[in-house]
């Protein structure tokens, strides 16, 4: 009978890292993690402490405190998105995470996507971005078939930036096309409605499979401003639809409670009656470890300069349970590690990019640099996706990469084939994808690792990710190569025309290394979310868990019957 051979991965911190480099990695990190924490409670503060108290003064709860109250009392927030519509000023307003809170997080044992506006950012108004951000989250409700909470508080549009998140195919409206496809496919929706319900705000839960309304909540096409200029009718919102209108006349909501806290838990008990949670199950009788390695050592283990390298199998002793991992195909396409361990019991893939120097397989007594997409590990990572899909097993990217190799080689020996072949399989996957940019996110090597182009459930970025096609010091020679000898030196003599190109190459290197910024791909919804290295671990035990919770959406396999033990037994080393 096949068994999945985990066995031992990685050893003590001071066995492989120095204290001085531990230590000088780890203060690097801190600096950066701090930055990260304080521009969280920046927006976790919305607009101020003048908003909660004018939320307050009515009686109701802001997003965030609906959100606690709505969790179970040991789950985490797992929020995504917290960074859009980052440093981007509208007019004299700024929107902090887009003015809508985004999360998973536990409800009656079970892993739900809450999405909840922000009563204290121009009464949870959506703005350029609120609706994509919206809709990436039903997306990823969608993908793990995770019961969505809406917690709505929304006057509509921002309309002095109507242009710019009405029209479009991820417009407004869009967010409704994803209500229908979430209902379509079985997932459950559940809406409370706290206060304004406004135009879009007001379609947005009417989909739901329950609708909770309390007392100062309206659900109206047009508010009473509106009816009042148009039809010189004087009535309040309420009286046009609040929960009298709603409950019991037109049918469009289902309870009606006082007022937030018997909404929440309202909410609660809904939730509580759907199926229980599968994880269990498909632990297949193992139980849940933490790794036997210190997550908690993972901030001093990657050095802040890029350049430099660090062993990725210690990255990954410090993620799964006890510290226990198959690799799968070791001796092939060493640039890449591919293999299983567990995460919280439940089975997950990994693909991660070796760094440092390896052997040249094709040059006896060579080596050369990891971090780059050779044809074997290409091809090595392709078959272990397209295993995984067929068996069901969820994967996780960790992703440090430069690019595909390049020159007259890799173009004979076909890496653009090869890497199509990756980019089909990851492309038509059906098994749940996470993808991790550890640091360097580069070329098409963070196309072919699951980047989100090629739409995993979630892309994490740390606070040393830098997404690019090249470096800036790189992309400047290459804009400016014309104007610079063999040794990429400047060939100009003239001292005014050096000093313009000098200057020329400076600002676009600084640039691009301002593009490559983490909280700017944040802010523009390049990747989903910026998370500290040391959180990695419960990361993954959320993506864990919300991947098997759902019975009988996708198939997984029973782990004596996976594609991967083909895969081993066909390519195994014989003495």
């Amino acid at each position: 009978m096949a068994h999945v051979p985990l066995t031992s991965l990685g050893a003590p911190r001071d066995a492989f890292l120095d204290e001085a480099s531990f230590r000088r990695h780890a203060e690097a990190m801190a600096e950066k993690n701090g930055l990260l924490r304080e521009r969280r409670d920046a927006v976790a503060n919305g607009w101020g402490e003048k908003y909660v108290e004018r939320v307050h003064a009515k009686g109701k709860r802001t997003a965030r405190e609906r959100l606690e109250m709505l969790k179970d009392d040991d789950a985490p927030i797992r929020e995504v998105g917290t960074f859009v519509n980052h440093g981007v000023r509208f007019g004299k307003l700024e929107s902090p995470a887009a003015g809508v809170v985004t999360a998973f997080t536990k409800v009656g044992g079970r892993w739900v996507m809450v999405i909840a506006n922000d009563n204290t950012v121009a009464s949870g108004s959506w703005w350029p971005l609120t609706p994509e951000k919206i809709e990436r989250a039903q997306e990823m409700a969608l993908r793990l078939r995770l019961p969505v909470v809406y917690l709505v508080d929304c006057s509509g549009l921002f309309l002095p930036e109507q242009s710019r998140s009405f029209p479009g195919r991820t417009g407004a409206g869009h967010i409704f096309k994803k209500n229908a496809e979430l209902s379509a496919n079985g997932v459950p929706q559940i809406a409370g409605v706290f206060g304004d319900c406004i135009a879009g705000g007001g379609y947005m839960p009417i989909i739901s499979d329950r609708v909770v309304m309390t007392e100062q909540a309206y659900m109206v096409i047009a508010g009473a401003a509106l009816i009042k200029g148009a039809k010189s009718q004087k009535l309040s919102s309420l009286d046009i639809g609040g929960p009298e209108v709603h409950v019991h006349q037109s049918g469009c909501a289902d309870v009606r409670v006082p007022g937030d806290d018997e909404a929440i838990a309202h909410i609660r008990r809904e939730v509580e009656k759907l199926s229980t949670t599968a994880i269990d199950y498909y632990r297949h009788g193992a139980d849940a470890g933490e790794p036997h390695f210190p997550t908690a050592e993972l901030d001093g283990l990657f050095p802040p300069d890029h350049r430099m390298t660090y062993d990725a199998e210690e990255v990954i002793a410090r993620l799964v349970d006890r510290s226990l991992f198959w690799e799968v195909l070791p001796d092939r396409g060493r640039e890449m590690i591919v293999g299983v361990g567990r995460v919280n019991g439940l089975y997950m893939g990994f693909v991660a990019n070796r760094q440092g120097l390896i052997d040249d397989p094709t040059e006896r007594g060579a080596r050369k640099p990891a971090g780059i997409l050779y044809r074997e590990g290409i091809a090595k990572v392709a078959a272990f996706s397209r295993a995984c899909n067929d068996d069901g097993i969820p994967i996780c990217w960790l992703q440090d990469i430069s690019g595909f190799d390049i020159g007259v080689e890799a173009e004979r020996q076909g890496l653009l084939g090869y890497g199509s072949s990756l980019i089909y399989t990851n492309s038509t996957n059906q098994v749940p994808m996470f993808t991790v940019l550890l640091r360097k996110a580069s070329g098409a090597g963070y196309y072919a690792m699951a980047g989100l182009p090629y739409e995993p459930v979630v892309q994490l970025s740390t606070p040393l990710t830098r997404q690019s096609v090249m470096e800036g010091r790189t992309l400047a020679i290459a804009a400016f190569n014309t104007k610079l000898d063999d040794d990429f030196e400047i060939v100009e003599s003239d001292p005014e025309k050096r000093a313009e190109i000098e200057q020329g190459m400076a600002d676009t290197e600084a640039r691009i290394e301002g593009d490559m910024d983490p909280y700017k791909a944040a802010s523009q919804m390049d990747t989903d979310e910026i998370v500290e290295t040391g959180e990695l671990r419960g990361w993954l035990e959320c993506f864990a868990e919300a991947a098997y919770q759902s019975s009988g959406s996708r198939r997984i396999k029973n782990p004596r019957i996976w594609s991967l033990h083909d895969l081993a037994a066909l390519t195994e080393v014989r003495g």
